[in-house]
């Protein structure tokens, strides 16, 4: 009997008025598997993404996470659910009105309810995790360049040690060799804490060094 994959999608759909976005999509990532979905723009990626954390409700088919069917859970049990999720936005979606490690550390303190200290703490040692240095922390993040932005936006997905790290976009807007170092952060960080990841992006390169298998 095959192992339970970590994530189950089965005939979803959904629309925006007469538009039709998603249309019947199924896919199975297993535990520890990096899946990249490609498909050009405006083909419902984020979408699919924003179905499966709940941000949209998709209207119909079956979403499953560890087994359970998220569309039919309570909105506590999802926010219980959602704390297995990473997510490294397309457009890095830092607060630009704190610091970077109150970044890194927002889900730490306002979900998790850790300490200030505590998660200043984690948060400069997973900045460390993407070569950024201890100060960086300090900065804003309009302080900083578009690559560190990314190292940022990855941090902050990685620093509540999910089990489950989405990844919008990873690459979008870099230049090759920054485009490379976020690939190779992200190979890394999956890699060395058994994380299983769905990305989307246009970026062939990317998708090939960063994928167990592609959509």
């Amino acid at each position: 009997m095959s192992a339970l994959p970590k994530i189950h999608l089965a005939n979803v759909r959904k629309s925006f008025g007469p538009k039709d976005v998603l249309t019947g999509i199924d896919l199975d990532v297993a535990a520890a598997e990096s899946v990249v979905v490609m498909g050009g723009s405006g083909a419902g990626k984020s979408v699919l993404l924003k179905c499966v954390l709940g941000l949209l409700t998709a209207d119909s088919g079956t979403i499953e996470v560890d087994g359970t069917d998220v569309t039919q859970l309570s909105a506590n049990d999802r926010d219980d659910t959602n704390k297995k999720f990473g997510m490294l936005f397309q457009g890095g979606a830092l607060f630009d009105s704190i610091t970077v490690w109150e970044n890194v550390a927002f889900g730490l303190i306002q979900g998790s309810g850790m300490t200030r200290a505590d998660a200043k703490e984690l948060s400069l040692e997973t900045l460390g995790k993407v070569g950024l240095t201890k100060d960086v922390g300090e900065l804003s993040p309009a302080e900083l360049s578009g690559g560190m932005q990314k190292r940022v936006g990855l941090a902050r997905a990685i620093a509540g040690s999910p089990e489950i790290v989405f990844f919008d976009e990873p690459t979008t807007g870099l230049d090759p060799i920054m485009a490379d170092v976020i690939n190779d952060l992200i190979v890394t960080c999956v890699k060395d804490k058994g994380i299983t990841a769905l990305s989307i992006t246009h970026d062939m390169a990317s998708a090939r060094k960063i994928g167990d298998r592609i959509a």
